[in-house]
């Protein structure tokens, strides 16, 4: 298979991910023009031919090699693939869903998208009917879709789930179920090849498969480029925070990379009681081992939820003498009443900023003037084409030497701003804008 050629490749959307779904096929589409055109003029140049005749001869070789009689489009110019597969979603009124595929996707490698945090509208029924879904409808959504793919002859099925479901229940403290692990089982008797997903809550869950392989990516790279835009690193007093022993490693990697002091908060929770929202939380004492006094605190974690810890926690920062508080985070689900408790925190001047990503949907955030949204969609969109053509993830993987580089760019410009050329730009989602192929970790894409 041509690597330049991704016909093979196919996108479902369930309801939930339908807008990130999207991002992503905008992102490919990208990557593979730009491909086709760097490998155009890499085989001009070395057989010494025009691009022109080397554009009709690549697009020859992918006639002779699809199973179709030829592939729609000019044979002159590059012929941009369809990814996203023509699939219809129904709502019934007892409350089933169904999902029909309406085009051959037999020996297809198949990934499907789904949010089970999406809490907006979602269409059914070609558009006529809107309905906000629970974690549970979304779940059983994305189990009726890979059925469906299954049922029309798939030759791979693969997931791409933003956030794992039900990956707080991953361990037990008593007569409670491993939902995670067994959600994963059931993933995989359904003939799940793979599940992309991102920042999993704990690394133990991929334990509990047999064959499923599990992709799971980080935002960091995403998160340094948009927190280097609001802090000036070089200039500010700056202490990376772990907010509970849970979150060391993630955070001791932030303070790593960006050559700051480490703090942890460490605290203790009375489990019989249940997080509802900001002021009804299980948290019942809290010590800081570290210094925040006169420093920006930069903490990370994976998600937040109902946000009543986090808001808990930086009260008691603030009260300690840090100047700003800004967290980020790769999961925002804000929960319940999330979103209007932190609006309020933020006005009473608690925090200064929280990233997140879009890897869930949430038009609420994206009005409030405290939070700022990182794009992983490039990220995602270079996993699929690197696994569809079998190349290695090692440089999407760990990041940590692309993070250094990035780091000591924007150090770079900000210091001698003049010096900056084209070729300095940043991007702003660290990964792939305007119909580029800018690998976000190094030479991932590298021919």
């Amino acid at each position: 298979m041509s690597y330049s050629d991704p016909t093979h490749l196919g996108i479902i959307a369930c309801p939930g991910a339908e807008v990130f779904a999207n991002q992503v096929i905008r992102k490919l589409s990208g990557i593979y023009k730009h491909r086709f055109a760097r490998k155009a003029q890499a085989i001009a140049g070395r057989y010494h031919i025009t691009p022109e005749l080397v554009i009709r001869k690549i697009n020859f070789a992918n006639d002779c090699n699809t199973g179709m009689l030829f592939l729609a489009g000019d044979t002159d110019h590059y012929r941009p693939p369809q990814f996203k597969i023509n699939v219809r979603h129904t709502f019934f009124a007892n409350g089933e869903i169904k999902t029909e595929i309406l085009e051959s996707i037999r020996g297809r490698n198949i990934y499907i998208f789904q949010d089970i945090e999406n809490h907006q509208p979602v269409a059914f029924n070609d558009g006529t009917l809107y309905k906000v879904l629970s974690v549970n409808d979304h779940i059983f959504n994305l189990f009726v879709a890979i059925d469906a793919a299954m049922q029309a002859g798939a030759a791979e099925i693969n997931l791409v789930l933003p956030i794992y479901p039900y990956s707080r229940q991953h361990k037990k403290k008593g007569r409670e179920g491993l939902t995670a692990a067994r959600i994963g089982k059931m993933l995989e008797s359904l003939g799940v090849n793979r599940i992309i997903t991102l920042d999993i809550h704990s690394k133990e869950i991929e334990n509990a498969f047999d064959r499923l392989r599990m992709e799971n990516l980080h935002a960091s790279f995403q998160i340094i480029d948009k927190l280097m835009s609001i802090v000036d690193i070089a200039k500010e007093e700056m202490v990376v925070l772990a907010p509970d022993t849970g979150a060391v490693d993630r955070n001791k990697f932030y303070a790593n990379a960006l050559q700051k002091p480490l703090a942890l908060l460490y605290k203790e929770r009375d489990y019989s009681k249940v997080s509802r929202n900001a002021t009804e939380t299980n948290i019942s004492e809290m010590r800081l081992l570290g210094n925040v006094t006169n420093k920006v605190v930069f903490m990370a974690d994976d998600m937040i939820g109902t946000g009543g810890t986090l808001i808990k926690a930086m009260k008691y920062l603030k009260d300690l003498g840090a100047t700003k508080v800004i967290c980020a985070v790769s999961l925002p689900l804000f929960s319940g009443n999330a979103i209007e408790d932190f609006e309020a925190a933020y006005r009473e001047g608690l925090f200064y900023r929280i990233i997140g990503t879009n890897a869930i949907y949430h038009n609420e955030l994206l009005k409030k003037e405290w939070y700022i949204q990182s794009d992983v969609t490039g990220l995602f969109a270079q996993v699929i084409s690197l696994l569809h053509h079998n190349r290695s993830l090692s440089s999407l993987l760990d990041n940590r030497d692309v993070v250094a580089r990035l780091i000591k760019r924007k150090l770079e410009i900000t210091t001698t701003p003049k010096q900056m050329n084209s070729s300095q730009t940043p991007q702003g989602d660290g990964g792939l804008d305007n119909d580029d192929d800018i690998v976000p970790y190094g030479a991932a894409d590298k021919q």
